[in-house]
């Protein structure tokens, strides 16, 4: 747990040295990050904190996602968007009481193709496929089986506002483990103005599987910045599981991140 204790402080120090930006070119940045298929280069750090896991009731994980998106033009209408999840964890009395396992998790990574412009509706879409890369460095942090399947995001983005969608169905393809899991996630985000954004959203998944549910609704508040020179974006909030598979986390969680930007 030091690790990420030692990750997260580093973090948060950093916040006396914020710097600003222009009012509107933070809430130009601010809402390209609300757009999960944004042509902005950027580089998350979430900090992620759910407890009350294990058979016991009695665990708790802490998990550093790094989570890279990467804009790739094809040409003058289309680009590929590229979204990892490099999950770093740490979890104690999960698999049992005065256990403990701690590394990296199964990698998550998605492709999406998405028009460079929005519909004449004002429509922003993609559309790809999406990996469970195992990865994890430890049995009880991962699946050991690699899957695959289909994902889509679509959004509008009006003044303020930005309404939407992103989901994936993802089927195991080689491994000890049966997968079929549907993940969506519904979001609505409203800028305040100044790089202030307050968004609430469910990280929902379906297990077909084991026909179990973790529905986890967060209420989240970010403020985009500059440390120094590099325009960030920093932000946290609570999270409360609607819903929980057996020997999931339960409960209120937390969650921090800090968002390295690299607009054009």
């Amino acid at each position: 747990m030091n690790w990420f204790r030692s990750a997260l402080l580093s973090a948060l120090v950093t916040l006396p040295f914020a710097g600003s930006l222009r009012a509107d070119e933070a809430s130009a940045l601010a809402q390209k990050l609300s757009n999960p298929i944004s042509d902005l280069i950027s580089l998350p750090f979430q900090f992620n904190y759910d407890q009350n896991l294990g058979a016991s009731g009695q665990g708790s994980r802490w998990t550093v996602n790094v989570q890279p998106v990467v804009p790739i033009s094809l040409n003058e209408n289309w680009n590929l968007i590229s979204r990892t999840i490099v999950p770093l964890t740490r979890q104690d009395d999960v698999t049992g009481a005065g256990t403990s396992q701690g590394g990296v998790g199964d990698v998550f990574q998605s492709f999406f193709f998405s028009p460079k412009h929005p519909s004449k509706g004002g429509l922003i879409w993609g559309v790809g496929a999406a990996f469970l890369l195992p990865t994890a460095t430890d049995p009880a942090l991962g699946a050991d089986t690699f899957a695959a399947g289909p994902t889509a995001v679509a959004l509008w983005q009006k003044g303020p506002w930005t309404v939407g969608a992103l989901a994936n169905h993802v089927w195991d393809i080689d491994g000890p483990a049966d997968i079929s899991n549907t993940f969506l996630q519904p979001f609505a985000a409203y800028g305040f103005g100044q790089g202030w954004t307050v968004t609430l959203q469910a990280e929902a998944t379906r297990d077909w599987v084991r026909k179990t549910n973790s529905v986890p609704v967060g209420l989240l508040a970010s403020k985009v910045t500059k440390l120094g020179n590099q325009p960030v974006s920093i932000g946290g909030g609570v999270r409360y599981y609607v819903d929980s598979a057996p020997n999931g986390p339960s409960g209120l969680g937390a969650r921090v991140f800090l968002t390295w930007m690299y607009p054009k």
